[in-house]
């Protein structure tokens, strides 16, 4: 029998800033790269790479690529859904699924953040809960940075990349 907590994650993070502006953060390309990637390339279903400030959509596929890792780091998916307003699915690392949740609770927003359908590892280094809920959590904690006092956290010197090999 496989134990299921350790298929799922949920992190939330409140943030003092209006949805719309979170739910940018997350679904445009200029949004994203701000707190979280380093380049982040969004397709539409005939391919075309999607302007910087136009929204993803169900269906696009993706590119994104992180500091500290050169460009054979790459994540490739695809956005499962994509509303517009407040909500946001695409698969992610080892066939798993992430959703973004995002709505107001008082007087903050909140982003809620699950991550579903994490592989079981046998090697512990390969354990993506551990490794997502980790990496998650750094990366809402900067969004928050971000976006409320424009700092942003995460090193951006291939030289001091925590990939150590």
């Amino acid at each position: 029998m496989i134990d299921s907590k350790w298929k799922s994650f949920k992190v939330t993070g409140d943030y003092n800033i209006d949805i719309r502006s979170l739910y940018e953060a997350w679904a445009t390309t200029e949004g994203i790269e701000k707190w979280f990637l380093r380049k982040a390339n969004y397709y539409t279903v005939p391919l075309r790479l999607r302007e910087v400030d136009e929204f993803i959509l169900k269906e696009d596929t993706y590119e994104w690529y992180w500091f500290g890792y050169d460009d054979d780091m790459v994540e490739k998916g695809q956005i499962l859904e994509a509303n517009g307003t407040d909500f946001i699915k695409f698969t992610f690392s080892g066939g798993s699924t992430v959703s973004i949740s995002i709505y107001s609770r008082n007087g903050v927003s909140i982003v809620e953040l699950l991550q579903e359908n994490i592989p079981l590892e046998n090697d512990p280094s390969q354990n993506l809960f551990v490794q997502c809920q980790i990496g998650w959590t750094f990366y809402l904690a900067n969004l928050k940075s971000v976006l409320e006092g424009g700092v942003d956290l995460r090193n951006k010197k291939l030289e001091v990349s925590s990939n150590f090999k």
